[in-house]
């Protein structure tokens, strides 16, 4: 049984959330919303959109993306919502492997991921 959390945390510019696996490693995060309720609707998209997650190689030359290139060489995913929005990003990962692993465990735990609310950093 996959017992996921979304632990939503206050910051000193707004809300976001990180999504935890059970085994407490940060799968993926969230930008910064300007207000809890926002960062809410992210989360619930985050829920929705799960599913559908696509890898995208942001190591790739030439790729287009509106964040920086990783200059590390590390592969990457973000989770998009159905209308292109990225609602989600992970951390870097050395292997291409474990970057597919970090999909596979958003697929697994978002859907039925339990929301944890922090107090600020």
């Amino acid at each position: 049984m996959n017992m996921g959390k979304f632990v939503v945390k206050q910051t000193k510019t707004g809300f976001k959330f990180d999504l935890k696996a059970n085994n407490g490693e940060a799968i993926a995060t969230s930008e910064v919303y300007t207000t809890e309720a926002a960062c809410m609707n992210g989360l619930e998209s985050v829920r929705k959109n799960a599913e559908i997650a696509q890898l995208e190689d942001q190591t790739v030359e030439n790729y287009e993306t509106k964040t920086h290139p990783d200059k590390a060489g590390e592969y990457r995913f973000r989770l998009k919502a159905r209308n292109g929005e990225i609602i989600a990003v992970s951390e870097g990962y050395k292997a291409k492997a474990s970057c597919i692993a970090g999909i596979e465990s958003v697929h697994r735990n978002a859907p039925t991921a339990t929301v944890v609310k922090m107090t600020e950093e």
